[in-house]
């Protein structure tokens, strides 16, 4: 999404609840600045007393700064980072509920009102969220060590992968029995 004042990619999100509807603006940080220095319903910057401006100014630059290293956090186990999280809306494995609970947990809380699974699991789902985990992360490094032509580890991780499957089904076919 780019900044409504400039070309720029937007990354502040700013909703303004002083009109009869809220009203959504998207900028870019410089912009956001200028914004958020501006006296409210006059449109122009104001006189704002310095240590305040500093203040706003460092907050904004630290929100930012904030959000930057946020998107480059990965999931150690699927590759995933925050900011492919936030354009795609899908995590990338189970682990990433524990690798980003700090900040999916109040988006958790703010959608279904409770950290608390209470709800039905699907009669197919017989991997345990481990099994998955641990599944997900022997594929990835069997597809980095083809991509770096290691094929007998690249083998070794496949071998690894079918006895895991395998014992996986038995076991969940002695649940269903």
């Amino acid at each position: 999404m780019k900044c409504q004042q400039c070309e720029k990619p937007a990354t502040f999100h700013i909703t303004e609840l002083t009109g009869s509807e809220p009203q959504e603006i998207h900028l870019c940080e410089g912009c956001a600045q200028k914004y958020l220095m501006q006296t409210p319903g006059s449109g122009m910057p104001g006189k704002a007393s310095l240590a305040g401006m500093l203040a706003q100014q460092l907050k904004v630059a630290d929100t930012a700064k904030e959000l930057e290293k946020l998107d480059e956090k990965c999931c150690p186990i699927c590759g995933i980072s925050f900011f492919e999280f936030r354009n795609q809306g899908r995590l990338g494995c189970p682990h990433d509920y524990v690798f980003f609970a700090s900040e999916l947990e109040p988006l958790i809380v703010n959608i279904h009102g409770d950290l608390i699974h209470k709800g039905k699991h699907p009669l197919t789902h017989k991997r345990s969220t481990e099994s998955q985990t641990k599944l997900i992360q022997l594929r990835r490094e069997m597809n980095e060590a083809i991509r770096l032509e290691q094929y007998e580890r690249a083998s070794e991780l496949r071998d690894t992968i079918r006895n895991l499957e395998e014992s996986e089904d038995e076991h969940g076919d002695e649940h269903t029995v």
